[in-house]
Order: C-alpha cells, then sequence, then structure tokens
C-alpha cells in the first residue's frame, strides 16, 4: 500500500512537472509539497535575505534557488484556508465576509487604511461584485515619500483616484486574468493589464500577484507587491518624452520603427540611454547609424516579441528578439539581468502597448558588425591581429561578401613571424562569399581571396575545410561570416606523391612506393588517405626484414596498400573507434585520444605528425610499420593505444608471405624492449 500511494504521489508530481506552468498548476504543486503537513498547506520559496515569498514549481523545488539566490522552504496555508488550534494543517476556510474586512484578513491593513482615510469603506462594505488589487503594507512603503505624500493631502481625489485604478467592477479570479488581458477599472476606465506567464506568475501593471483569490461576499481580493497607477501611454512615448533617451528617438526614427511601436502590440524595449551609445566606439557607431539595415537590426535586437515585467523573471531565460535571435533574460538576487549582466537601470516603465526597461550598455547583434568586430573579444584574436598585420584589414571592415576561416588562439605557436609565406596563406583564410556552416556538403569546393580552391569533408560529428574544422557556432555579420575553426588552414600543395617527396622524413618510403610501383597511384585523382611511415619507421625493422621486403614489389605492395584508406579522413574527422577500409587488407581502426596533443592512433601506432593535405587526399607520418589487429582483443584493450605481445599478430589477408615478416617485426620489438628495461 505504501509503494503504491509513493507511486500515486510520484505519477501526479511528473503530470503536473510536464504540464504547462501557469499559477493554478503552480499552486497544485505546492500543495502536494505542502500536504504532508497537513490539509489545505502549501510549500513556500522565500529567497533569503529578502521577503520575497513564492509559489514553488518544479525546478525552483529541485534547485532550492530564484534569481541565483538560495531559498528556505516555508509551509504556509494556502489561498483562502487558515488554521485551527489544535489541528494539523490549514482545514478551515477564511470566514467569508466583504471587501472591506476581507483586506484585514489577509494582512493588507494600510491598504484598509487608506480605504478608510478615502471614504471608499461604504462602498467596499456595500453591495456589489468587484475585484481589489490591495497593494501589500511592504509595497506602501516602497512608494516614494514624494508620490505618497501628494496622495494623502487630498485623500478625496488622489487617494480616491488611486484606490478606484486598482478595482475592476466585477469579480475576477486568478483563472479569469489571463495572459495580455485587460480590464477597465473603476478610475474613468483606465484600462488595467494583466500578464500571466508560463512560470505561473501573475501581474497587473507589472505589480505580482502575492496572494490570489481571497473571496469575499461582495467581491474578490488579489494582494500585489506594489502599488500600480494609471497607463495612458504607449511605449514610443516614454521614448519620445524622456531626454535620456534622445539618441535612442533619433535612431527609432531613422530606422522606421516609431509607427511599430505604436501600435497594439505586447512588447519588450530595453531602451539604451545616451549614455549606452557613448560608450560605443564613435566610428562604430556612425557605421550603424548611417546603414538603416544595421541600425534596424540593432533596435529590433533591443526588442522582445512579447511582454516581460521585471517580476515575471526568476532565472535566466532564453527570448527571441525581433531581430531574429535570442537575448538571455535573468535575475541575479534583486537585480534583473541581461546576457548576464546588471545592466538594467530602470524597470518596468509600462505603456498601453508594452514595458520598457532602460539599460546603460547597448547591445549590438553580430548581425550588425563587420568581420573585425564580430573577431573582438573572442577567442580568435591572435589571427585576427594576424589578418590585420597581413593588410587585409580593409577585407575585415568592407562590405564584400566573405568568409572568414579564423583559427583559435591556441593553434598559434608563439614566436610567429609576419612573412611573405604566412601572408598567401592568411589571404587563403578568407573565402570568396558569404556562407553558413549549414549549407556546407561534402566535396565541395570553396574559393579563397588567394586564388585556391579548399574542400569541404562532412563526418559523423566534425565539418572541416582542408585539415581545419569547426570548433563554434558561425557568426553571421553584416556582410561576412567568420567560422572559428581549430587549426591553421594546410592548403594543398600537389599531390601524395609531391607531398612525400618534398619531406626528406619520407625518402625511405618514397623509394619503397617507386619500387612497388605505386608512383602512378600516389598521383592519380584519389582521394586516398595514406599513413605515411617515417624513416625511423623502416630503420626499425631487422635489415633482414628490410631487405627481403624491398626485394619483393608484390609483398611490398600490399604493406603499403594497408596503409591507404580509400577516402579522406583529415584528423578532426577521427572519433572513438573510426574504421577506414585500406586498399588492401580488411580495416583500419582509429581512435582520437584527448591527451594533450590529442593524438590519432591507427591500429595503436601513433600519428606523429597528421594532416598533411594533398589535391588527391591526406599524409599522416606514423613512427612505425602498422599492422592488423587481432581478429578478437576485448573492449579495454581494443581501447588503449599501449601496444602489447598479444596485439602484434599477423593477418593473411594482408599477404600470403607476411606472416613471417611481422613475426619478425614482433620479436623485434620484443627484444628492444628487454634491451631498454635492463
Amino acid at each position: 500500500m505504501k509503494h503504491l500511494t509513493l507511486l500515486s504521489l510520484a505519477l501526479t508530481l511528473i503530470a503536473i512537472c510536464d504540464a504547462k506552468s501557469s499559477y493554478q498548476s503552480v499552486l497544485q504543486h505546492s500543495r502536494i509539497r505542502g500536504r504532508q503537513h497537513g490539509p489545505n498547506v502549501c510549500a513556500m520559496q522565500m529567497i533569503q535575505g529578502t521577503n520575497k515569498k513564492y509559489l514553488t514549481n518544479c525546478k525552483q523545488w529541485y534547485h532550492r534557488k530564484i534569481c541565483g539566490k538560495p531559498t528556505v522552504i516555508s509551509y504556509e496555508c494556502c489561498p483562502g484556508y487558515e488554521k485551527l488550534p489544535g489541528e494539523k494543517g490549514c482545514p478551515a476556510a477564511l470566514p467569508l465576509v466583504n471587501i472591506y474586512n476581507t483586506l484585514g484578513v489577509v494582512g493588507a491593513t494600510t491598504t484598509k487604511m487608506y480605504s478608510e482615510r478615502a471614504q471608499l469603506r461604504e462602498e467596499i462594505e456595500g453591495p456589489g461584485s468587484f475585484t481589489f488589487f490591495a497593494p501589500s503594507n511592504e509595497a506602501w512603503a516602497a512608494l516614494p515619500t514624494e508620490i505618497l505624500d501628494a496622495l494623502v493631502s487630498n485623500v478625496n481625489i488622489e487617494l480616491l483616484n488611486a484606490l478606484h485604478y486598482h478595482m475592476v467592477n466585477r469579480r475576477l479570479t486568478s483563472e479569469e486574468l489571463k495572459h495580455g488581458s485587460s480590464f477597465p477599472s473603476m478610475y474613468q476606465d483606465f484600462n488595467v493589464h494583466i500578464h500571466h506567464y508560463p512560470n505561473g506568475i501573475v501581474t497587473v501593471n507589472c505589480a505580482r500577484l502575492v496572494k490570489t483569490d481571497q473571496h469575499a461576499t461582495n467581491g474578490i481580493v488579489h494582494v500585489v507587491d506594489r502599488v500600480i497607477t494609471a497607463i495612458t501611454n504607449d511605449v514610443h512615448s516614454f521614448i519620445d518624452t524622456d531626454e535620456n533617451l534622445d539618441t535612442l528617438r533619433t535612431a527609432v526614427a531613422a530606422a522606421g520603427l516609431t509607427s511599430m511601436l505604436e501600435s497594439d502590440g505586447h512588447y519588450t524595449v530595453f531602451a539604451p540611454t545616451n549614455e549606452a551609445f557613448e560608450k560605443i566606439p564613435p566610428e562604430m557607431l556612425n557605421r550603424i547609424l548611417g546603414d538603416p539595415v544595421a541600425l534596424k537590426d540593432l533596435l529590433n535586437y533591443h526588442i522582445l516579441k512579447n511582454m516581460h515585467c521585471s517580476e515575471s523573471i526568476v532565472s535566466g531565460t532564453p527570448m527571441e528578439t525581433l531581430q531574429g535571435t535570442v537575448l538571455e533574460v535573468g535575475c541575479d538576487g534583486s537585480e534583473m539581468t541581461l546576457n548576464g549582466k546588471a545592466i538594467i537601470e530602470k524597470r518596468d516603465q509600462l505603456g498601453t502597448n508594452g514595458v520598457v526597461h532602460f539599460i546603460n550598455e547597448l547591445l549590438i547583434p553580430d548581425s550588425a558588425k563587420t568581420l573585425l568586430e564580430l573577431a573582438q573579444g573572442s577567442v580568435v584574436t591572435t589571427a585576427t591581429k594576424m589578418f590585420v598585420d597581413a593588410g587585409l584589414k580593409a577585407h575585415l571592415i568592407g562590405s564584400e561578401p566573405l568568409t572568414l576561416l579564423a583559427p583559435q588562439n591556441e593553434a598559434f605557436k608563439d614566436g610567429v613571424r609576419m612573412t611573405d609565406q604566412l601572408k598567401r596563406l592568411l589571404r587563403n583564410h578568407i573565402l570568396k562569399e558569404q556562407l553558413s556552416s549549414k549549407s556546407l556538403y561534402h566535396g565541395q569546393e570553396l574559393e579563397t581571396l588567394g586564388g585556391m580552391k579548399l574542400r569541404v569533408f562532412v563526418y559523423r560529428n566534425s565539418l572541416c575545410i582542408e585539415n581545419s574544422c569547426i570548433a563554434a557556432h558561425d557568426k553571421t555579420g553584416r556582410f561576412a561570416s567568420m567560422f572559428t575553426v581549430d587549426k591553421v588552414l594546410t592548403p594543398p600543395m600537389g599531390t601524395i606523391m609531391d607531398v612525400l617527396k618534398a619531406d626528406d622524413r619520407f625518402s625511405l618510403l618514397v623509394g619503397a612506393i617507386q619500387t612497388a610501383g605505386m608512383t602512378e597511384l600516389m598521383n592519380q585523382a584519389g582521394p586516398h588517405t595514406v599513413f605515411a611511415p617515417t624513416n625511423d619507421a623502416f630503420s626499425a625493422l631487422p635489415k633482414a626484414d628490410l631487405n627481403r621486403l624491398m626485394g619483393n614489389p608484390q609483398e611490398l605492395a600490399s604493406v603499403l596498400k594497408y596503409h591507404m584508406g580509400k577516402e579522406i579522413l583529415v584528423s578532426g574527422g577521427v572519433g572513438s573507434h573510426t574504421r577506414l577500409k585500406p586498399l588492401h587488407g580488411d580495416k583500419l581502426e582509429l581512435n582520437m585520444w584527448r591527451t594533450e596533443n590529442q593524438t590519432v592512433y591507427v591500429n595503436k601506432v601513433p600519428v606523429v605528425e597528421a594532416d598533411l593535405m594533398a589535391t588527391n587526399g591526406v599524409v599522416h607520418a606514423v613512427g612505425a610499420i602498422i599492422k592488423p589487429l587481432p581478429p578478437k582483443v576485448d573492449r579495454e584493450q581494443a581501447d588503449s593505444p599501449i601496444r602489447t605481445d598479444s596485439a602484434i599478430r599477423t593477418d593473411s589477408r594482408i599477404g600470403v608471405r607476411n606472416d613471417d615478416l611481422f613475426q619478425k617485426i614482433r620479436n623485434s620489438h620484443s627484444s628492444r624492449t628487454m634491451t631498454r628495461m635492463q
């Protein structure tokens, strides 16, 4: 029976957590969390060091945090209920009295006092059906002194009007307070504006409902956390009349957004102040202000598609802007944040069609930036400086449709000097069209400013251009895009045979290729991946075995073809247990070991230098002759790059006469190991 009860509780919680968050679902979740303390008990979370309390939802319950701050759990009577002496929980419904007396029951005693002073008592004690959004005692205390003094000095007009604006001439439960709805108040029918957010927060004119659904004989009371004022202007009026937003007002007019901000809607505008614009370098600011497309993108990046009062934010949430990308809107304690920064200096300036938050820092989207601006402050600062030093700055700040392949800082060695060769190489890091990585496909060729054609390789978990693989999301600027790549590009410089001949480390391999009659193969279109044994790899063989191998072209060709794959595989395309079909034999198994140097292993032989690019393939230098893996090996052994005796076996599929050769290679390795140990 106990297990059945726990299962029922678990299923109920899952159903609530999976349901769309609204006030009622959050209330139900709080009831379930509190029911061990008795009937009608709700679990509440209070931010430590404040008096701000919230009904708890799934996420907040498990994280025990609101706005990044730890919370304390308390258990209180759910709305509409009270304790009875000697009984567990909150079994009794609150007494049903008129609104005036209900104000005292729910603790809104200051509102009750002001209602009497404004001669509103008779109205809210009498017949009718009202909704009263009653400011809490703390809300009145937080009101600026000059405003409060103006109200209480003229109670029969100003205070009465203010209280009437908190009232609607009909009964509205929390269920009827729909997101985006508005209702005429009892002050000259000026509307009050309701927002009911997915996280269960409900606001009226950006004031949070902290106690809801307190029923009365003549209506209902909702306690709110601030005193609200009548809304008569749209959001553009704030921009048009506030002298701190002069630059923004000019920009909005230039971008043609005035009519939109005057139209019906539910916008959230993060309005940069004059100070925010002044922080931007003049050259950059003037360029954006003079470019209608960039300016419109900039301004739309400050406008959310939906209205969000500050009280609706209890954690970081990505929100879509009119520009099409997202802003991370969050909070840190009492501070509202944008992209993790507390840059909002004035909040909740409510208009008839949205809300304005003043910010002291301009938000510049990538779509309004040049290539040089995209690269600044990122992980490609070293490459950026080198592009400028190479005389390529005009391309980075111009209006050409380009794509920059920008290597990460760690891709460069210390003390790199600018040379003519490096300048040519850097020109080949700039593609002659603006691209998105999502549009690239395997085998595609991309032309560079240097006139070269670069190939695209698509692998299961990586996307590479020649040897450089994309390491971060694209940055798409005003005219050009930037791909952050993990390595400095190595453009192909001739065929595989040309690459091998140009490197003294492969002189013995070149001779072996010629002996085996494979020169033409190495020059053909391919594509091929060659694991090229260095001279040291050949020299490690016993001299007699090496002579025997070199004296048998057919056997030599079989061994060399086992070192060649039938496709191009750069090191960035190697994952866990990547397999490559060789020209001769069964398979080659590759692994990338995430050491400091991220070493590639092929059949447990380490690659000593990867990604020597050729027009018909790629060459990877290896320090030993590659042998077939044993037919059966456990997973742990397969994962290890350490070579063992059992791993050095023969494979009849390589060639009939290779058995003796590989056995001698194995004995040779064992003999050298014993010598080192002695």
